[in-house]
């Protein structure tokens, strides 16, 4: 079992920023992509960004150029740097690790964008 802890939701105003981290614990090894999806109010999950264990990336293209994700191996985390934000970037944001063919989530953090 992996178990996925998120932090740093909040409520911060159009234009600015906010940080996610996640630390996953448990039956780590061999998991291979980390990565961030958000679920808005009445839509369906989507993704955000993931990235692998070798440090290759992908982003949603709603958010290329304003978030950065990045991970940290030897401590068991993956960080959402997100900037820019927009309102429409409010939304549940959720943490998730995949080993093997099954993917873990974590409990989720609000984000919400100010108008």
């Amino acid at each position: 079992q992996v178990q996925l802890v998120e932090s740093g939701g909040g409520l911060v105003q159009a234009g600015g920023s906010l940080r996610l981290s996640c630390t996953a614990s448990g039956t780590i090894f061999g998991i291979n992509v980390m990565g961030w999806y958000r679920q808005a109010p009445g839509k369906q999950r989507e993704l955000v960004a993931t990235i692998t264990s070798g440090g290759s990336t992908n982003y949603a293209d709603s958010v290329k150029g304003r978030f950065t994700i990045s991970r940290d191996n030897a401590k068991n985390t993956v960080t959402l740097q997100m900037d820019s934000l927009k309102p429409e970037d409010t939304a549940v944001y959720y943490c998730s690790a995949r080993k093997l063919a099954y993917t873990y989530w974590g409990q989720g953090t609000q984000v919400t964008i100010s108008s």
